[in-house]
């Protein structure tokens, strides 16, 4: 499946489930001067979901274009040393405004991944925040109590920066064998490629402010998954820099190296080369 495809289908899904289609806002964020960058789908509704911005759709879809190279979300160090970080990717996300919420976002995210994409219900595990007895208990109609693990808030609470809307997450891993990490404790205390989050389902309903938390004027929903993650799994490969989002750049540094395809994705810095590549043509 291309990566063109992934995107069609995950915006296909929820534009039939009544979201509207929204185009990609610019990387560097309109009127935020919190952010450098857009670093997540959720960026452009940030007014929408604080109340201050009322948008004719109470449910929305699009693909970000985002960029992760400093601040709280910050991917810049693990690039090129890990198979799936980047500093520039995209963020299919699905959003609702105060009309539905965790049960609902749950039960669409479990359906597009096992019944549209068929992954293996088996591979899949997944987290919630600590605290949250409602998500487990909702995704306990999908998933058996062992591959629900409860996290703190360093990986089961998300925030865009440093203030603005917040909550509690769950997130959607994928185990890719034991031939990437065969002793790996496991997730939350091994952050090697074997399990791989592919989706962030957060459940807004805080805003954080220098004055402190308050809750959000409506609990929402902002979901985020990375396409380059979600298009390795699909297409069978462990590595974001073997689809075929990659294949042309590094079709072109193995020529100007003298060196095959295969060898130039296994080294370190043809891999940074190719993510800095790719980043600067998009701030461009």
């Amino acid at each position: 499946m291309l990566s063109s495809e992934i995107r069609s289908l995950f915006i296909r899904y929820f534009k039939e489930r009544e979201h509207t289609e929204v185009p990609s806002s610019p990387l560097v964020p309109q009127g935020d001067p919190s952010l450098i960058c857009t670093n997540a789908g959720m960026v452009q509704f940030k007014s929408t979901f604080l109340g201050e911005e009322k948008r004719p759709y109470v449910r929305a879809v699009s693909s970000q274009k985002c960029m992760r190279a400093g601040g709280k979300h910050n991917d810049l160090d693990q690039v090129g040393k890990t198979a799936r970080h980047h500093t520039f990717f995209e963020m299919l996300g699905n959003f609702s405004f105060g009309d539905y919420f965790k049960k609902e976002a749950i039960s669409f995210a479990w359906e597009l991944v096992t019944d549209v994409f068929h992954l293996q219900k088996e591979r899949l595990w997944i987290t919630v925040y600590q605290d949250d007895d409602e998500a487990e208990s909702l995704w306990k109609r999908y998933m058996p109590k062992e591959r629900i693990l409860r996290l703190g808030a360093k990986d089961n609470f998300w925030q865009m920066g440093e203030t603005g809307p917040c909550g509690p997450c769950s997130e959607i891993f994928i185990d890719q064998g034991e031939t990437l990490h065969a002793n790996c404790p496991g997730i939350g205390f091994c952050d090697c490629d074997r399990y791989i989050e592919i989706w962030n389902l957060v459940f807004m309903q805080y805003n954080k402010s220098l004055a402190g938390t308050t809750s959000l004027p409506n609990p929402s929903i902002d979901t985020g998954m990375g396409l380059e993650r979600m298009t390795a799994v699909c297409q069978g490969v462990t590595s974001n820099y073997k689809t075929d989002l990659f294949a042309p750049i590094f079709g072109a540094i193995a020529q100007s190296i003298g060196r095959s395809i295969d060898e130039t994705i296994d080294m370190m810095p043809a891999r940074v080369v190719a993510d800095h590549l790719r980043a600067m043509t998009f701030l461009i």
